[in-house]
């Protein structure tokens, strides 16, 4: 017994929980457990401590990254299909909705699945600018951009954008930019999803 009370409080069974032992030292914690009831029970000890550690300290995942990962493979296999490459207009104070019309008739712009927080479609691409149509249910969490300047038009339904302190809210045919290192989030205040077009720009 003292001698498997060492071998636990030597750390290795830890080093074994987290796979940081090598193929011999493995082998050699393996066949003691094979045998010994008590350092295998460690080893289950350890495992659940270590889980529920884990989820003690997980960390939400942004509720965009999602869909906008899943907007970048459509987008990507869209080209790779054989669609157009296009190049929407950069967003301004004097952008209108028609200037995006021919991306916003097509049939294929559309919202094509249940719309959990935030679904989004590119329509164009570079290096320096993406554009996409984006529709969001709820609300887009608090964000900071520091190499990007993002930019909203309104389509459809209502929201409110809050920069630091200051709310602005918007409507269809509303333009808003948001400055870089400044804290922002969205809220939908419509009945409906709030479309924009969203453009995200190179600092």
């Amino acid at each position: 017994m003292p001698e498997t009370q060492s071998y636990i409080e030597s750390g290795i069974l830890e080093a074994y929980v987290l796979g940081s032992l090598s193929d011999a030292e493995i082998l050699e914690v393996e066949s003691k457990i094979a045998t010994n009831q008590a350092l295998l029970a460690e080893i289950e000890k350890i495992s659940a401590s270590l889980e529920s550690f884990a989820r003690l300290n997980a960390v939400e995942p942004d509720p965009t990254i999602k869909p906008f990962l899943l907007a970048t493979i459509d987008y990507t296999e869209r080209i790779e299909n054989g669609e157009t490459v296009t190049f929407p207009p950069a967003l301004n104070e004097s952008s209108t909705i028609e200037d995006f019309a021919p991306w916003l008739s097509r049939e294929d712009m559309v919202l094509d699945r249940e719309l959990e927080s935030v679904h989004a479609k590119i329509i164009g691409y570079t290096p320096e600018q993406t554009t996409a149509i984006v529709w969001i249910k709820e609300m887009a969490p608090e964000e900071i951009h520091t190499n990007e300047f993002e930019r909203f038009l309104i389509v459809e339904g209502t929201c409110d954008i809050q920069i630091g302190e200051t709310i602005h809210q918007l409507q269809a045919g509303d333009f808003l930019s948001i400055p870089l290192f400044e804290n922002h989030f969205v809220t939908v205040t419509s009945s409906i999803p709030c479309k924009v077009i969203l453009q995200r720009v190179a600092a």
